[in-house]
């Protein structure tokens, strides 16, 4: 990448004022708490403007996302870490920095770079954005004169070599920092200027007043720099953290009917939510609540002949009574979807709702607009397919013939549902749809209206996915329902945390009503409790369909994914209350993994995972942190068998010590346990499926007796 550079210009000129010994900005900024302050800035570099590096090469910063086209993303107070390749000729030392722009412009605290490892010339720093909006980030690298001083001096003054030279050097050099020294702190610096100068003294003396933990402390946190080169500057999208973090709960509003009214309304859908909200879930999601068409109605099982009862498919939209922005009569009215969305705001719940961008043969789309549909050879309209499967029930769109047209009818729908309270929306199958429409789409809506999240249903092809998850939505469903194994989940989550993780949030849904995967349907319970807590774990943002907690896992056939009687198709009553009182239900694990994740800031972020050692293939162990927080989990894979491992870990990875032993707390049973570098362990399902230890920090350590030791 390119670097954009600071020339010497004239005093008067405005360059000049960026030259001076001033941070990013101009005035000069107090450092915040426990922040280093901005650095006093040297001369910058003045190149030929047709040069593709800088004086100090700033090289391949990161996060980029499509070559800075598009901005990386995180939500507020999210840390999230920039790098780049900083060098210089010779042996002269560098250093770097990060600049992290606030969306008004102003420059945050000046932060500084380290090396990632030695030799390899990868710099890298820590930043976290306070609030949301459009920021950007640029890499400061330098020469650093002080360093490379220092490094000389200690050769050639015990040898003997020029000293009072390089000890003049040195004075000049301390002397030239303190001008950027705040005035309290610059005593200790003019101080070792006098010592440096002191030929009454040893040589030795005077080069240890410079070397002095005081005087390097104060002189890292406000440098001399040279010939200062600035990257170009990369955007940064941060939004609010319902984008990355929250547990999610799908339900059919018509489901929860009476005995006297079986089709459930917004009014008895609504008294579901309380228990919802008591296990801990955020978001309520919504499949479409649209009016349905009856033309090719599919019925039960998905049959071709619907009966005068069957409901039908909700995702076939549209009918005389209306289309994307009406409600299903038999819901109820547009009144009553707003007592819904306020009851669900009172138990701080928020409404994601199911957008499907296509059509029932009777939506009023149909006759009003025929050229956003594709006709075939005999005049007919293609309905949906996806061999072997068909969707006669259902329109594609063709959205080559009138996109402009589409892209405004889209954005109008979004905001009337947005006008009555919905700010989430799960786009159904945006992968069918060309991308630039949903950049368009999606860039209008967040353009005014930023807190509106997108997430998009594609399990498709990587490329798509990234892609949709580069130009705008939010959040993007995975692999992770067919990912079940320590190998597949290891390597699916460390390439979701690398730097996919810059723009691609998953959303970990174990299962959808499309989806019962075999490892539910043959592992039962513990299949059912072992994925919860991977998922609500392993991603910040996890969701289930209704009935996950109740184990509801009976194909339509063996070898499906479909559920036999699937709600996709009929109602779908469940004794809630018989299932709580019978003990059916893993309720109780689901509330107690969202009550973990709340108080957990670890499990809120998805950067910083790391995989331990577990000697069992059906064992395995992995830890997050953030800040003091640190959590560990270990989870048995096996729904069938107890499984016995060992469990060696990586401690610096956990902040610790090789040598150290902790208290480990279990968030799951409140037990605690010592644990060091190899532990053993035994879970055994349907009693033990999981540990969900937070890594405890007592003042004096000690080992005690434990089964887990």
């Amino acid at each position: 990448m390119p670097a954009t550079h600071h020339s010497s210009a004239p005093p008067t000129s405005s360059k000049a004022k960026a030259a001076g010994k001033r941070p990013p900005g101009g005035k000069a900024a107090e450092p915040a708490a426990g922040v280093p302050a901005p650095a006093a800035s040297g001369e910058r570099s003045s190149p030929d403007p047709s040069t593709a590096v800088g004086r100090i090469p700033v090289l391949d910063v990161r996060p980029v996302v499509q070559h800075g086209r598009r901005p990386a993303k995180a939500v507020t107070g999210e840390s999230f870490e920039v790098s780049a390749t900083v060098f210089r000729e010779g042996h002269d030392a560098v250093a770097a920095n990060v600049v992290l722009r606030d969306p008004a412009g102003r420059p945050g605290p000046w932060t500084p770079m380290r090396e990632l490892a030695p030799g390899t010339d990868r710099w890298g720093a820590t930043v976290t954005p306070d609030g949301p909006g459009r920021w950007t980030y640029t890499v400061e690298a330098w020469s650093d004169p002080l360093a490379t001083w220092r490094h000389h001096a200690r050769i050639k003054i015990p040898a003997g070599i020029d000293t009072d030279l390089v000890l003049e050097e040195g004075a000049r050099l301390h002397e030239r920092a303190a001008a950027g020294v705040p005035e309290d702190r610059r005593p200790a610096v003019l101080e070792t200027v006098t010592a440096l100068r002191d030929k009454n003294r040893p040589a030795a003396w005077r080069l240890a007043a410079a070397l002095a933990p005081e005087v390097v402390e104060v002189l890292t946190r406000y440098p001399l720099r040279e010939l200062v080169t600035e990257s170009d500057a990369m955007p940064l999208l941060v939004e609010r953290e319902r984008a990355l973090f929250g547990s999610w709960y799908e339900f059919f509003p018509r489901s929860e009917g009476t005995a006297e009214r079986p089709h459930g309304t917004f009014r008895t859908a609504a008294r579901r939510l309380a228990a919802i909200a008591d296990m801990g879930f955020d978001v309520v999601y919504l499949p479409p609540i649209h009016p349905i068409g009856t033309t090719f109605r599919k019925g039960r099982n998905n049959t071709l002949n619907a009966g005068p009862d069957d409901v039908g498919v909700p995702w076939a939209i549209g009918s005389p009574e209306g289309g994307h922005d009406a409600v299903h009569p038999d819901l109820g009215t547009i009144e009553d979807f707003d007592f819904f969305v306020a009851e669900a705001r009172k138990l701080n719940l928020e409404i994601a709702l199911d957008f499907a961008l296509q059509c029932s043969p009777d939506h009023p789309w149909v006759e009003k607009h025929p050229e956003w549909f594709h006709h075939r050879p005999d005049g007919t309209i293609a309905y949906a397919e996806n061999p072997p499967k068909k969707y006669q029930d259902i329109y594609p769109i063709a959205f080559d013939a009138d996109m402009d047209g589409l892209v405004t009818e889209t954005v109008r729908v979004l905001r009337h549902w947005m006008d009555h309270g919905v700010r989430i929306f799960r786009v159904d199958n945006p992968h069918t749809k060309p991308v630039v429409f949903w950049e368009r789409v999606i860039g209008e809506i967040n353009g005014r209206d930023p807190d509106v999240i997108f997430l998009a249903e594609a399990f498709t092809r990587p490329a798509m996915m990234h892609t949709l998850a580069q130009v705008g939505f939010q959040q993007s469903y995975t692999y992770f329902t067919w990912r079940n194994d320590k190998q597949e989940l290891t390597e699916y989550l460390t390439e979701l945390s690398g730097e996919a993780a810059a723009y691609m949030r998953p959303n970990f849904f174990p299962n959808t009503p499309d989806i019962l995967h075999a490892h539910l349907q043959h592992g039962g319970r513990p299949a059912f409790e072992a994925r919860a807590v991977l998922a609500a774990t392993l991603s910040p943002t996890w969701g289930v369909y209704s009935g996950y907690e109740l184990c509801e896992n009976t194909p339509l056939r063996p070898g499906s994914e479909e559920y036999l009687d699937s709600e996709k198709y009929q109602l779908k009553p469940r004794d809630w209350e018989a299932a709580a009182r019978e003990g059916r239900t893993i309720a109780p694990l689901i509330t107690r993994l969202n009550d973990i994740r709340r108080r957990s800031p670890a499990l809120r972020q998805l950067r910083d995972i790391h995989f331990h050692h577990a000697d069992q293939d059906a064992v395995i162990a992995y830890s997050k942190r953030s800040g003091s927080n640190t959590l560990l989990m270990v989870v048995n894979l096996d729904p069938h068998h107890t499984q016995e491992a060992t469990v060696s870990l990586d401690m610096p990875q956990l902040g610790l010590d090789w040598h150290e032993s902790v208290p480990v707390r279990d968030e799951l049973t409140g037990e605690t346990y010592y644990w060091g570098r190899a532990n053993y362990v035994r879970l055994e399902p349907g009693h033990r499926p999981a540990h969900v230890f937070t890594v405890l920090r007592p003042s004096n350590p000690q080992i005690g007796g434990s089964p887990t030791i």
